[in-house]
């Protein structure tokens, strides 16, 4: 059945098992999602990126940089914000009931949120996020020829309960910049798993499905990686990661 953005999507077990054995697949399941939301306007952010890109190393997390774009209007104009990013982290917020929307701010899991500078509340995050439904759903990522191929397997957990958005990232694993204004002026920083676009693949609802995605609509210049994500609750109601994989795109 066709949904939108080219995206096509088939329900079923053997589907599920076909897209598991093809070549390619991200085999080990991670235990965390970490986002970071940072600018390159913010003085207290490169210790942050830093510790993204030591993450990003570490073959049990899917860490991701989101770039900001509210603090634009202090002299430096962020090259890789993007206003959606922004947007997810006061969604993020709204969930919790608070108004802690700051850079740089890691959310653990889509449940915990800490400052994205300290490591040992970070590793601490992800330790007691861990729980329940939290990464418990195997997520595989496949590319083959000109599609990218998805599946999400059943939920184990009271499936007919369970209910989630599935979304893929087109992913720069280091961006090299140069700062020439601002709080960070005269600095090269490098930025690490960095989204460069975001595309909703489909509603997961407890079964196993499948959805193959057009390579066209994730790949753009210098995007040399994809991440695909199941959440619990919507886009404009984030909640806890349910699972995740990421792959190398050719």
């Amino acid at each position: 059945m066709k949904t939108s953005h080219g995206i096509t999507r088939w329900t079923g077990a053997a589907s599920v098992c076909l897209a598991f054995a093809m070549s390619g697949v991200a085999h080990s399941q991670p235990i965390a999602v970490v986002e970071l939301f940072t600018s390159q306007g913010c003085s207290s952010c490169p210790p942050a990126d830093k510790i993204i890109g030591d993450l990003a190393r570490d073959s049990r997390v899917i860490a991701l940089s989101m770039p900001i774009d509210y603090w634009d209007y202090l002299g430096w104009k962020d090259t890789l914000a993007d206003s959606r990013f922004s947007a997810r982290q006061k969604s993020y917020s709204n969930m919790r009931g608070d108004r802690d929307v700051y850079t740089p701010q890691v959310i653990v899991n889509g449940t915990r949120q800490v400052i994205g500078s300290d490591r040992g509340k970070i590793d601490m995050a992800i330790n007691e996020t861990r729980k329940g439904a939290v990464m418990s759903v195997p997520v595989s990522l496949t590319v083959s020829g000109k599609q990218v191929n998805v599946a999400v397997s059943a939920s184990e957990k009271s499936p007919h309960a369970a209910r989630g958005e599935v979304w893929i990232c087109s992913v720069s694993k280091a961006v090299p910049i140069a700062i020439g204004r601002g709080e960070n002026r005269g600095q090269a920083l490098t930025y690490y798993n960095v989204v460069r676009n975001w595309l909703k693949v489909g509603d997961w609802t407890g079964t196993a499905a499948t959805w193959t995605v057009p390579l066209e609509n994730i790949s753009r210049d210098g995007v040399d990686a994809a991440v695909v994500y199941l959440q619990d609750g919507t886009r404009d109601h984030p909640g806890a990661m349910l699972g995740a994989t990421m792959t190398s795109l050719p």
